[in-house]
């Protein structure tokens, strides 16, 4: 039977139910026990595989709960985890928790894979779209609040061992409105 565009009572063709991902919060970690869910978020860029589970950064379980794609439960009570009290629990282990939280979210809306950083203050390091998994990260970030001091000799110091790595440093600076601002940054010589 074909139906006529506007008639009422014409059932709408079904959606795609959407799969909530089942995570436990366990000793200041986020973990994805399921061997189909670990592979599934894994190819899309989030998480380190540990023991056959998969361990989220909490800007990235943050991130898939804000969009109701994860579902975490506390380890000990076996309660569901809100946002809030996981955005709490992130920010007893890193003060800055919710400046990375909005950096992350903000690359990922724009279509980056965002892989957590490594030492010497970098944050994260992201891919174009289509290159996770084939290429390098092309760009680090450093993620800042407005107004948080940062010493020159250690914004040198981390621009050094990026370029050392043949990579590109952005700053990406959280305003006092909530907005966030990248800066490309590199070396400024002085003769």
């Amino acid at each position: 039977m074909q139906a006529k565009e506007g008639n009422k009572g014409v059932p709408k063709a079904e959606e795609e139910e959407k799969v909530i991902i089942k995570a436990i919060f366990k000793d200041e970690r986020v973990f994805v026990p399921s061997s189909e869910d670990v592979e599934s978020l894994s190819s899309r860029g989030y998480g380190i595989s540990e023991n056959g589970s998969l361990v989220l950064a909490f800007p990235e379980a943050l991130y898939l709960l804000s969009k109701s794609v994860l579902e975490v439960e506390d380890g000990k009570t076996h309660k569901k985890v809100t946002f809030q009290e996981l955005l709490d629990r992130s920010r007893a282990v890193d003060k800055d928790s919710w400046v990375r939280y909005l950096i992350y979210r903000d690359l990922r809306s724009r279509g980056y894979v965002v892989r957590e950083g490594f030492g010497s203050g970098i944050d994260f390091r992201v891919y174009k779209r289509g290159e996770y998994g084939k290429a390098a990260a092309d760009y680090l970030i450093l993620g800042i609040k407005e107004g948080q001091p940062i010493l020159v000799e250690d914004l040198a110091r981390i621009l050094t061992q990026v370029q050392s790595l043949k990579k590109s440093l952005t700053l990406s600076v959280l305003n006092r409105r909530g907005e966030i601002v990248y800066y490309s940054l590199s070396r400024l010589m002085f003769e």
